[in-house]
C-alpha cells in the first residue's frame, strides 16, 4: 500500500524534508537523486530530524548532535538506527512473543489482514535488569532509558522501537509462571517504565493511539490475575484495548500436566482460532483508532477467553441451549 505525501519537487529543494502520514512524523531525505523516508522523531529527546543535517550516511540530530542512520550495519551506531519506510503503512502490528504457538498464528493472521508485523522474543534478547534509577529520584529514570544509552550491548533498544515508534499494535503472549506472568515480562516492563515516566514527570505520553492485546498460556490457573495486570500496566503508559482483550489457555491447578502442556497448546486448533480472533480485534481497534471508515470486521464471540464451553456435557443439549 502506497500513502501519497505530496508532490516530489517539494522534497527535492532540500536534502532533509517534514512528512506526516495521520500522527506518524517522519522525514524525507533527497541525496543524489535518490529519495529515502526516515522516522521523523529523534530517539534520544525527541528532537525533530528533519531540521538537522546531514553527515555523510547519518542523520544529525539539531538538539544534542546525535547521528542516526537507516543502515543495517553502521558499527558503533548500529543501536541508533531509525526505521526506513520503502513503502508506508498507516497501521502495523508488533508482537513481543515469548512463545512461538500461538502467537505465530496471531502473526499470521495480522499479516493476511494486511497489516506489517514483527515478531520480538525476548528471550533471544540480551538486556539489562533495571538499576531503580527512579527509587533515586524521579528525573533520574529518563527517556531514552539511561541503560540504553549507556550500554551500546543492550537489545532492550528493539522493544522500545517497536513499542514506541513502530507499532500501532501489540499482541504479547506470555507463559502463566508460579500464578504469574514469565520473568522475562516483569524484567521488561520494569525497563518500560521510563515510558511510564514521561507522563508522570514530563505530561508527555509516548504511546497514542495504540492497541494492546495478550495471549497468556500455562499449566495453572490464575489467567484473570495476570491479564488483570497485564490491562493495568499497559493501561499506564497509554493503550487501548479491543473488545475481549485477551486469550488464555490454562489446564488449571487440579489438571497440571507439564509433559503434555505444551504439546496441548501448540496443537490446539481452538486456541489458534482464538488468537486470530484476538488479532482480528486487536487490527480493528487500531483502525478505528486511525481511521474509522478503514474499520470493516465485526467483533468475534470472546467465548471463554479462546474455548468453548462444552454446552452439551453441561446441560445434556446443544452449544448455546441454555433458556
Amino acid at each position: 500500500m502506497w500513502i501519497d505525501l505530496g508532490p516530489v519537487e517539494q522534497f527535492t529543494r532540500q536534502p532533509l524534508s517534514h512528512a506526516r502520514i495521520e500522527t506518524a512524523k517522519l522525514i524525507v531525505t533527497y541525496v543524489n537523486g535518490e529519495f529515502g523516508v526516515l522516522s521523523g522523531t529523534c530517539n534520544h529527546a525527541g528532537g525533530p530530524l528533519a531540521d538537522g543535517r546531514l553527515d555523510g550516511e547519518y542523520v544529525v540530530c539539531l538538539w544534542h548532535n546525535w547521528k542516526f542512520t537507516a543502515e543495517p550495519d553502521s558499527g558503533s551506531l548500529a543501536s541508533r538506527r531509525m526505521p526506513c519506510h520503502a513503502t508506508s503503512a498507516r497501521w502495523r502490528t508488533a508482537g513481543c512473543s515469548l512463545r512461538r504457538s500461538p502467537s505465530r498464528s496471531a502473526r499470521k493472521h495480522a499479516a493476511s489482514l494486511g497489516a506489517e508485523t514483527q515478531t520480538i522474543h525476548l528471550s533471544q534478547l540480551t538486556f539489562r535488569a533495571c538499576e531503580g534509577y527512579y527509587s533515586k529520584s524521579a528525573h533520574a529514570c529518563t527517556w531514552p532509558c539511561s541503560i540504553t544509552q549507556m550500554d551500546p550491548s543492550d537489545q532492550m533498544d528493539r522493544v522500545y522501537e517497536a513499542v514506541v515508534h513502530w507499532a500501532h499494535a501489540i499482541v504479547l503472549a506470555t507463559p502463566i509462571r508460579w500464578g504469574a506472568a514469565s520473568s522475562l515480562y516483569y524484567k521488561m516492563v520494569e525497563r518500560l517504565n521510563c515510558v511510564q515516566n514521561q507522563v508522570t514527570i514530563a505530561n508527555t505520553v509516548l504511546l497514542r493511539n495504540k492497541v494492546a492485546a495478550f495471549i497468556i498460556t500455562g499449566g495453572q490457573d490464575n489467567v484473570q490475575g495476570v491479564a488483570g495486570k497485564l490491562l493495568g500496566f499497559f493501561s499506564e503508559i497509554g493503550c487501548q484495548f479491543p473488545q475481549f482483550p485477551y486469550i488464555a489457555h490454562s489446564l488449571g491447578w487440579t489438571a497440571e500436566d507439564m509433559e503434555r502442556n505444551v504439546d496441548v497448546v501448540k496443537h490446539s486448533e481452538e486456541l489458534r482460532e482464538g488468537a486470530r480472533a484476538l488479532a482480528t480485534r486487536a487490527v480493528d481497534m487500531a483502525q478505528v483508532l486511525l481511521d474509522p471508515e478503514r474499520a470493516s470486521h465485526t467483533f468475534e464471540r470472546g467465548g471463554r477467553k479462546a474455548h468453548r464451553l462444552a454446552m452439551e456435557e453441561i446441560e445434556g443439549g446443544p452449544a448455546g441451549s441454555l433458556p
